[in-house]
């Protein structure tokens, strides 16, 4: 639903997860946020593989998890 007091915002953040992580899924390499989100986990890989006390799948979910949400939701923390 909608909320008024944010006419630009139509729906909310799960909403928004769920509609652009099936994109992902069915059309694979082809979404355009697929490599993106990728390529950020790899180097989120690498960080954790480098940083004592981070392992590398948490380095991966780490960089997948922020690039997912920020292709989610581009333009939250921006300051008008």
């Amino acid at each position: 639903m909608t909320d008024p007091r944010r006419p630009h915002d139509p729906g909310t953040f799960v909403r928004d997860a769920r509609h652009e992580l099936a994109g992902m899924l069915q059309d694979g390499l082809d979404h355009p946020s697929t490599k993106p989100v990728l390529v950020w986990g790899a180097i989120g890989a690498v960080a954790g593989a480098m940083l004592p006390f981070v392992s590398i799948g948490l380095g991966l979910a780490a960089g997948a998890g922020y690039k997912f949400y920020k292709r989610v939701r581009p333009d939250q923390g921006a300051r008008d």
